[in-house]
């Protein structure tokens, strides 16, 4: 006989078989024999066996790791064992360390609550500042951030921007120095008594780490005196995007940041010469850290929670009380990983940065527009921008829950791998005398310069791929036009880049030079067999700007509009017929002759090889040069 809660919930339903019933006691895997890790290696070895990989490192898995940080990689499989004791270093939302967030939950006892959705502005335009002020806030964004200088929106005309926004309700964070921070300060001030949130956005090591010039740091505390008298706003804001800018990984970023934020702190405290300086939760409470986010959406992830666990291990040390050294973060999707070309693929970097960040337990977030490459934003690039946050936070629900990453053994692992590298980063610049030291001995640049060096050497190979750039790219795309944005941070000292800009300054090239430059892919055997070496070498050229029309044979080359040729084919294709098409190549006009493949092929008449690793910036180099493309 079953038991009530065996029969049917209502009289039409069908009975549960009985050999369908769920037992109390279920092991989801317990009818399958136990595995290890060993045996898991043996079937990794025999696949790269066969794949060609006859020397393998000691553990096999080594062969599948991937940098993605100065001294931190990841691996393709992770365990308990990898994740080390989670309860020590981890802990609980709110409660130090704040790797798992800086926040217990909502205000109201119940769900966490979304981020802040932060958008920035730097139209110089004041109407049209704030027309689009008006219209972030009316659809959405929850917080502004202003950029104010020559270019920007003018300082001077900072109140009649903010005319129309309660303070209290959409806290502002100024960037431009001294002049904007005593601009809104003074705004501030003379609107009376309001909980105003937002930063004065006071960096000046930032400024030193952009400009080259060593910076006064004297005046913060000065500053964040005023500030105290308004609850929320703060002085300072640690801008870690500067370093990311110039090329630093997770490990440089977090590093410098920890290093800029302990300047900041004895510069605050400091009552050297009379001076009044604040208490060390005082100074704790006038930082916020600025971080980029970018689409390596787990290192992103567990580099804010690094940074949090750094910054208060940096508070447990200062004396401060726990309760002030949960790290404000706000990220910023990265710069870096913005394109000018395709730029409308940047709305889904954009979109996996946001997730990473909303993930990694950011307090604020800002997604940058995808045309932010070309210039300055327009209306409908802003839409996306802030609907993209609104997306995550309202049909997502990513907010709903804290750390949703937490105990994972891939995040904690390397969490804790990032934490540690980034750590003795810190060290190596405190011994150096601090960051302005740092920065004026060269250092800090010299060891991000290495860091863009190694990843350089990846985008080249295309290891690490562009989408729309160099990958797929779209020769016939054409891009929006937008008005140029002004420089906001003055040159002359860590550089800025972007992966994409070597494939673009090529593609830029290929277009400003007479004609249509084109490559001819002369194909062997059926569609079948050259397809994937056809599809493979028109990428890589079409990255650098250049048409790639094909053809069975030699027969299309006149045609083609050309004087070079890639053969495109299998292996057997090759050491049957690659050299004599090479040479009916040349004998209809073909001046260079490249093959798609490895050069261990070595076929006669053959000037140079294009194969999955090569340096496809090197290649497409010596192909501009043997088109005649200007350099």
């Amino acid at each position: 006989m079953r038991s009530a809660d065996q029969q049917p919930a209502h009289p039409g339903d069908a009975e549960v078989p009985a050999e369908h019933e769920v037992p109390e006691d279920l092991r989801l895997a317990g009818e399958f024999p136990a595995v290890s890790r060993e045996q898991w290696r043996d079937l990794v070895a025999g696949v790269l066996r066969k794949a060609g990989r006859e020397q393998l490192p000691d553990p096999v898995e080594d062969a599948l790791r991937r940098p993605v940080a100065t001294g931190v990689s990841v691996g393709p499989l992770y365990t308990a064992e990898d994740a080390g004791e989670l309860p020590a270093t981890v802990g609980v939302p709110g409660l130090p360390p704040f790797v798992r967030g800086a926040r217990a939950g909502a205000a109201d006892g119940n769900a966490p609550g979304s981020w802040d959705i932060r958008q920035r502005h730097a139209h110089p335009d004041v109407a049209v500042t704030r027309e689009a002020i008006a219209a972030d806030l009316e659809n959405g964004v929850t917080s502004l951030w202003l950029v104010l200088g020559e270019g920007a929106i003018p300082v001077g005309s900072l109140g009649e921007v903010l005319t129309d926004v309660l303070l209290d309700l959409a806290p502002v964070t100024v960037q431009g120095g001294e002049p904007a921070a005593e601009a809104f300060l003074g705004l501030v001030e003379g609107r009376g008594d309001l909980a105003p949130g937002g930063s004065l956005g006071l960096d000046p090591l930032g400024l030193h780490a952009a400009s080259g010039q060593g910076q006064d740091l004297s005046g913060l505390a000065g500053f964040a005196r005023r500030a105290a008298a308004h609850p929320g706003l703060r002085t300072v804001v640690v801008d870690a995007t500067v370093y990311a800018d110039a090329g630093a990984s997770a490990v440089e970023e977090l590093g410098c940041a920890l290093a800029a934020g302990v300047a900041y702190l004895r510069a605050l405290t400091d009552s050297a010469d009379g001076g009044q300086g604040l208490s060390v939760d005082e100074a704790f409470g006038q930082l916020e850290f600025r971080f980029a986010a970018s689409a390596d959406q787990f290192t992103t992830i567990a580099g804010l929670r690094a940074a949090r666990r750094l910054w208060d291990r940096v508070g447990e040390v200062s004396g401060a009380s726990a309760d002030v050294r949960g790290q404000r973060q706000h990220a910023v999707t990265s710069s870096v990983m913005t394109t000018r070309r395709d730029p409308w693929v940047n709305m889904l970097r954009t979109t996996v940065a946001c997730f990473a960040a909303g993930v990694g337990g950011a307090d604020a977030v800002t997604v940058q527009p995808f045309d932010a490459a070309l210039g300055l934003p327009d209306a409908f690039s802003r839409r996306i921008a802030r609907n993209t946050q609104s997306l995550l936070v309202e049909e997502g629900h990513l907010a709903r829950v804290l750390d949703p990453a937490g105990g994972s053994w891939y995040v904690e692992s390397l969490t804790e791998s990032l934490a540690r590298a980034a750590w003795a980063w810190f060290t190596e610049i405190e011994a150096a005398g601090g960051l302005a030291a740092a920065l004026d001995s060269g250092l800090v640049a010299d060891r991000i310069g290495t860091a863009w060096s190694t990843r350089s050497l990846r985008l080249a190979s295309r290891t690490e791929a562009i989408t729309g750039v160099s990958e797929f790219p779209n020769l016939t795309e054409r891009l929006p036009e937008r008005q140029p944005a002004a420089e906001v941070l003055p040159r002359g000292g860590l550089p800025r880049v972007r992966a994409a800009q070597e494939y673009e300054a090529l593609r830029d090239r290929a277009e400003a030079a007479p004609g249509q430059a084109r490559v001819y892919l002369a194909t062997i055997g059926p569609i079948a067999r050259h397809t994937a070496r056809a599809t493979f070498a028109a990428n890589l050229f079409q990255a650098g700007g250049l048409d790639t029309p094909a053809g069975d044979g030699a027969g299309g080359l006149p045609g083609a509009g050309t004087t070079v040729a890639c053969i495109c084919g299998t292996d057997k294709d090759y050491a049957e017929s690659a050299a004599a098409l090479a040479a009916e190549l040349r004998a209809a006009g073909a001046t260079s002759v490249w093959l798609a493949g490895k050069p261990s092929l070595a076929v006669d008449g053959v000037d140079g090889y294009v194969y999955a690793g090569c340096d496809a910036l090197d290649v497409l180099q010596r192909v501009h040069e043997q088109l005649g493309v200007p350099a």
